[in-house]
This record gives structure tokens, C-alpha cells and sequence, in this order.
């Protein structure tokens, strides 16, 4: 029996429910224009097939979390990623070559592309940014190295790292705040807080109240929980071995170099007591010699 309120965001039915449905599509406009920061106004959004094939046999296929398109024609990839994976950012840049090829247009065309952003929600912090433990919204464009001018404006990742995000209620000062709050919090929460009181947010936590579920949307939000369980436990068993293995080494290690400098010390201390013997004999024999004479 599920005792939460509210939806976990990071499971793969909660994220589609909130944010993939055509019918509150306003929830998934109102968080991309926070996340781009004033940068693009999306007024209006469609969904699209979250299945893309390559162009031959041989091509991979790639399957996204949620796809959109703005009343431009920008494409939006948007992911939820639980767990670390070895090649996530080799993911991202290959699923954003999709919506690339997309645009390809028979017949002459000068190429000219609308921009593409992958956006990617992250329960977890990349090993690379590790010293930026403050740092949430990570942006990434193609650069010229020397100059770190924009070589292209129209591919742009955008990640969120959760884990980074600590702020409590009365912090929350902008909308940014606000949506980061909701997401990371949001199985935790038994009400919807007093300061996320705007009409988006209304709707956002209705929609995420489990007890407004159908009997087949809660069974497969119970088998998606279950997927997530699972997922997680595997992870803080495999990172609890890990720092145990580590900290088994690290005792094994230290014994080992404390009985070699065990060893090195006693060797030390013999020669300086052997040094102060063999003076007091040397000093012995010396008056006993001087006696005789």
C-alpha cells in the first residue's frame, strides 16, 4: 500500500504523468521557459514521438523520455536520469543528432536548422563537477577553446543536478527555486507548500496526488515505483560495497605500513641502542686498559 501523497518524479510513469500529457502541457511550458531562463518564451507546445529509427538497417535506435516542439519549430528532448551511466553524455549527444536529422529537407535547402535542446534532469552528480557543489543548472554549448565564443547557438544541453539543490522552503526567493523544490521534494511533501501557491503549481500538485489515480495508472505507477526501488537499491548496495571495500583496503594498507615502519623504527632504535653500547663498552674496555697500564 502506497503511503506517499504524491508522485515520485523520478520514476518513468510520474515523469510522464506531470510533464508528458498533451492535455497539461502548460506544466512542461512553464518549466521549460524557467530552465531557459527568459532565453526563449515557448507559448505553445506538441508532443512528438519519443521513437526515433536511424536512416538504415544498421542505425540505432534511440528513445527519449519526452519530445517536443514549440511553435517555432525548436525541439525540445527532455530526460529524467535516475542513476549515473558510464556514457550518458555520449547518450545526449547522439540523441540530439536526431532532431537534427529530422530537419533535413528533400530537393535544394541551405541547411539552415532550428535550434535543439536536451534537457536532462539528473538524480545524481557527474564525477566531473564534483567541485561545484553549489552549482545546479549546467549549461553546455560548442565553444572556441582560446576565445570561449559561442560556435553554435542552436545545440545546447542543459542539466539539472538535484543532488546540488538544498535549499528549504523559506529560501525559495524565484520560480526557479520553486520548480526545483517541487521536483526534488515532491514524494516527500504531505501538502503542497505555502510558498509554491501560484495557479501552475496548483495544478501540478493535483495532478501528482496518487489518490486521483485511476486503478490502472496506480498499478503502473506501483510497477514503475518498483522499477525505481530496485534501481536505487542496487545503487546504495553497490556504493555502500565500494566504500566498504575501500575502507578494508585502507585498514589492510595501514597495517601493512605501519608494521613496515614498525619494522623501520625498531631497526632505527637498535642501531641508536647498539650506537649508546657500544660506546659504554668502547668507554669500559678504554678504563679498564688505562688501569692495567
Amino acid at each position: 500500500m502506497l503511503k506517499e501523497r504524491y508522485v515520485n518524479i523520478f520514476t518513468d510513469f510520474g515523469f510522464k504523468k506531470l510533464f508528458g500529457t498533451e492535455v497539461n502541457k502548460d506544466i512542461m511550458i512553464d518549466f521549460l521557459n524557467v530552465i531557459l531562463k527568459g532565453k526563449e518564451t515557448i507559448k505553445d507546445l506538441k508532443y512528438k514521438s519519443v521513437e526515433f529509427m536511424g536512416g538504415s538497417v544498421i542505425d540505432r535506435r534511440a528513445i527519449f523520455d519526452l519530445y517536443c516542439e514549440n511553435e517555432n519549430g525548436e525541439k525540445f528532448i527532455v530526460e529524467i536520469q535516475k542513476a549515473k551511466q558510464r556514457f550518458f553524455k555520449d547518450r545526449a549527444l547522439f540523441y540530439s543528432t536526431f532532431p537534427i536529422q529530422e530537419q533535413a529537407q528533400r530537393g535544394e535547402w541551405n541547411f539552415e536548422l532550428k535550434s535543439v535542446y536536451t534537457i536532462a534532469i539528473l538524480d545524481f552528480v557527474f564525477d566531473d563537477d564534483v567541485d561545484y557543489p553549489d552549482k545546479v543548472l549546467f549549461e553546455v554549448k560548442l565553444t572556441e577553446q582560446e576565445t570561449k565564443h559561442v560556435f553554435y547557438d542552436k545545440l545546447t544541453f542543459l542539466y539539472l543536478a538535484m543532488p546540488n539543490f538544498r535549499k528549504n522552503e523559506d529560501e525559495l526567493t524565484t520560480k526557479f527555486d520553486k520548480w526545483l523544490y517541487a521536483i526534488k521534494n515532491l514524494p516527500n511533501l504531505s501538502e503542497r507548500p505555502i510558498a509554491l501557491q501560484e495557479k501552475i503549481f496548483r495544478k501540478f500538485f493535483e495532478l501528482a496526488e496518487i489518490s486521483k489515480f485511476t486503478r490502472e495508472e496506480n498499478l503502473a505507477y506501483e510497477n514503475s515505483l518498483k522499477v525505481y526501488r530496485d534501481m536505487k537499491n542496487v545503487i546504495d548496495t553497490a556504493t555502500e560495497e565500494s566504500y566498504q571495500a575501500g575502507k578494508d583496503e585502507g585498514i589492510s594498507k595501514g597495517k601493512e605500513l605501519g608494521r613496515i615502519e614498525g619494522i623501520e623504527i625498531g631497526k632505527q632504535e637498535g642501531i641508536e641502542i647498539g650506537k649508546h653500547e657500544g660506546i659504554e663498552i668502547g668507554k669500559h674496555e678504554a678504563i679498564i686498559q688505562m688501569v692495567r697500564e
